[in-house]
């Protein structure tokens, strides 16, 4: 569930590389144009708060659970706390993952491989080959006109097989995002608000344990 969840908001928050394919495939000049405008904005964004719904439908559409949550990234850092769930802590060193369940955080090193999904690695050319993607057409929603964008992965092994974006074609920033697996099971994050300049303190990414009484430690690096 947390890798979903982190890779949701990615998709949520940063669509830089989607927009900067070198070679298009049958991809749409339409959408490559829209997420083009995303990517541009979300650049001229210092620092992000975002509060947003994680909602998990079965593939029968019944709604299995509906969390709410906030996202912060800054620079190469992030923090995504989930409410009565998870809250992740990186801040471009260590990734530590906090169950308020358990009581428990899992700390591990940072790896800034291929295969890491973070909000910042969108700003290259991670994506770029990984996906095709076009423009489905628009619709009205909350009272705004919604862009949708229909990505098709490559890799036919991935364990979803499709993800849709919503873009917010007044704002030119992403609305809604949803993963769609092959278990038939789909997952939405919405966005609720976005402060593209807030003022976020460094130590907002760092796990303090003096913070969490009688927490268990689990190191993995």
């Amino acid at each position: 569930m947390k890798k979903i969840i982190s890779f949701t908001l990615v998709l949520l928050f940063t669509a830089a590389g989607f927009a900067q394919q070198k070679n298009m495939g049958t991809s749409d000049p339409a959408a490559k144009k829209i997420l083009d405008a995303v990517s541009a904005k979300f650049k001229t964004y210092k620092a992000v708060q975002a509060t947003f719904t994680f909602k998990n439908e079965d593939a029968k559409g019944k709604v299995l659970g509906v969390k709410k949550g906030t996202i912060y990234t800054k620079g190469n850092k992030y923090r995504v706390t989930i409410t009565g769930g998870q809250d992740i802590f990186c801040d471009g060193v260590t990734v530590s993952t906090y169950d308020k369940t358990a009581n428990e955080v899992t700390v591990a090193k940072f790896e800034a491989s291929q295969s890491t999904i973070t909000p910042q690695k969108l700003f290259t050319n991670f994506y770029d080959k990984d996906f095709l993607y076009k423009l489905n057409g628009e619709k009205k929603e909350a009272g705004k006109t919604l862009q949708e964008i229909e990505l098709t992965p490559f890799d036919k092994t991935k364990s979803f097989f499709k993800v849709l974006i919503w873009v917010d074609k007044a704002t030119q920033t992403i609305y809604s995002t949803k993963v769609l697996e092959k278990s038939g099971n789909k997952y939405t994050i919405t966005v609720a608000s976005v402060n593209g300049n807030a003022n976020i303190n460094d130590a907002q990414f760092v796990f303090d344990k003096k913070k969490f009484p009688g927490v268990e430690v689990v190191d993995l690096r």
